[in-house]
């Protein structure tokens, strides 16, 4: 006698969302549109004037969309020797910033990791002392004017090597690593540093792609620094060539020599030319975003939850 085994199937349970919470998450999802939109309508808008004719950025016609595509005002800017000579100018202070701020970040960040090192809570507070307090701008002016460092290069990144919140940040990530790996590499001979380069480092790939973002991104938009200690046009960064560029708005266009096409450009503005130099200079930092997305919730989260 054959028996039948009945296969129960139970259904999952639907979870029931009342009529409050519903009210909640439709206004959540228009809150943060409204958000979104209010964020990504100066882009758009920008874009739009950027691509648009002298006539229709002159008569307002423009908002969201171009108005008679044109492209001279794009020809002018990557032609305009300045705005290439400040783009470069800023591309270099932002991967030598950021390359060394972040070695630095983390050497001294590794040390401070370590319960067992003497005087650990004095070298701390004396690190996050510097955040509340300083010498104020006359007296960092007159250092950088005694170390010879004003109107260089090295002014724009060297006193912001390390930044004492992004060093805490890989603080805590260190001491969120277990100890175990340090205590069996040291049973292998392994020195402080070689755990640092070996087994630290590769672990801790997710906050050093914070922090890198973080110091790309300061780097990049920082012009206050070299308003202050930069004189020669050659050394202006970027965002100092487009502060410039925004105050100084009434431009005259007759030097030729500049432009592979002048008739493209004379159908221009001065508020098209900011437009476009804006989003120039904007472009290249939102590109490191995608790369490094992943990374950056978890860098952040980890190593700020711990310490």
């Amino acid at each position: 006698m054959k028996t039948e085994l009945k296969k129960t199937t139970t259904k999952p349970s639907t979870i029931r969302i009342s009529a409050g919470e519903r009210v909640f998450h439709a206004l959540n999802y228009i809150f943060f549109a409204l958000v979104s939109w209010t964020t990504l309508f100066p882009f758009l808008n920008l874009l739009a004037k950027s691509l648009s004719s002298e006539e229709a950025v002159l008569s307002g016609r423009v908002s969201l969309f171009p108005v008679d595509i044109q492209f001279g005002t794009y020809l002018y800017v990557l032609s305009d020797a300045k705005f290439m000579n400040a783009f470069m100018v800023s591309v270099t202070i932002t991967a030598a910033g950021t390359a060394i701020g972040l070695i630095m970040t983390a050497i001294a960040a590794y040390p401070l990791s370590k319960p067992r090192l003497r005087g650990r809570k004095f070298f701390i507070l004396m690190y996050v002392f510097t955040m509340l307090f300083s010498g104020g701008l006359i007296p960092a002016y007159l250092l950088m004017h005694r170390l010879e460092l004003i109107d260089t290069l090295w002014v724009l990144f060297l006193p912001s090597m390390i930044s004492v919140f992004n060093m805490l940040i890989i603080k805590n990530y260190f001491e969120s690593l277990p100890d175990e790996l340090e205590e069996s590499a040291k049973m292998d001979g392994a020195t402080n540093l070689t755990i640092l380069l070996r087994i630290t480092v590769p672990l801790s790939l997710p906050v050093f792609a914070t922090i890198a973002l973080f110091y790309a991104v300061g780097f990049w938009n920082d012009y206050f620094a070299s308003m202050i200690y930069i004189n020669s046009p050659e050394l202006k960064p970027l965002q100092l060539y487009l502060k410039e560029l925004l105050i100084h708005s009434n431009i005259t266009y007759q030097d030729g020599g500049h432009v592979p096409n002048i008739d493209a450009v004379m159908n221009t503005t001065p508020q098209a030319i900011q437009a476009a130099s804006i989003l120039v200079a904007t472009l290249p930092i939102l590109l490191v975003y995608p790369f490094l997305q992943k990374y950056f919730v978890k860098g952040v989260l980890i190593g700020s939850v711990k310490g």
